[in-house]
């Protein structure tokens, strides 16, 4: 309880608050972190589940392969990214670490998606006259949105929380809170650091759920 109490008047002190290492900062950049790894994995995740679940070819093998790529610490790939010739560009390292554990949920739901919209309503679109892209935009997109927004959520809160390795980089973010913590040694500012992870995680949740709430009822239809 002492710790707790300890990192609480952490948080509560206002100049911990303010200045390039303050929590405002390193918020700031925790969740323009995010978003542009949430960003670049839907470009590169999406496409790809959407247009294998519609052909319904080759979506296994990509789909177990993004999965097998969970068992790959996102620390390890980081060390590994940062030993190459990439270590000295900055951010990206740290960017394609994030991106490349982002992907997995956000491919696996799309193709399930795509892959579970009834068939026949996909043959009736197609008995209409539709071409395989307007089949893919107007029938099975809309239907698959509740998967698909599944896993942009899943994604979203597991970068928050894993973001916090961008700071064993040099990088920003809340991690920078943490990693301070331990070189100080002070215990309370490394709980501090965590809970505003948790807080943040927790947030990006529950707006995901409120945007779920907030959808038409055919676009939250079956959605987890």
């Amino acid at each position: 309880m002492t710790t707790l109490a300890d990192a609480w008047s952490w948080l509560t002190t206002a100049a911990n608050w303010s200045g390039e290492n303050g929590v405002r900062h390193r918020l700031a950049e925790h969740v323009f972190l995010t978003v542009v790894c949430l960003a670049l994995s839907c470009l590169i995740a999406l496409p790809v589940g959407l247009v294998l679940g519609h052909l319904g070819k080759g979506g296994a093998l990509a789909v177990n392969l993004a999965n097998a790529g969970r068992a790959v610490p996102t620390f390890a790939v980081l060390v590994l990214l940062l030993l190459s010739p990439l270590g000295p560009y900055g951010p990206w390292p740290t960017v394609i670490a994030l991106v490349l554990f982002a992907v997995p949920p956000l491919l696996t739901n799309a193709y399930v998606g795509m892959r579970g919209v009834d068939a026949d309503v996909v043959r009736a679109a197609r008995g209409m006259g539709m071409t395989g892209g307007q089949t893919l935009l107007r029938v099975e997109l809309p239907l698959a949105l509740p998967l698909i927004l599944t896993g942009v959520r899943i994604a979203a809160v597991q970068l928050v929380a894993t973001a916090t390795v961008a700071a064993l980089a040099g990088g920003g973010g809340l991690g920078r809170i943490i990693t301070a913590g331990f070189n100080l040694a002070s215990t309370p500012q490394v709980v501090a650091g965590a809970c505003l992870v948790a807080v943040l995680a927790l947030v990006v949740e529950g707006v995901f759920e409120a945007v779920g709430r907030l959808a038409p009822a055919g676009a939250r239809g079956r959605g987890a």
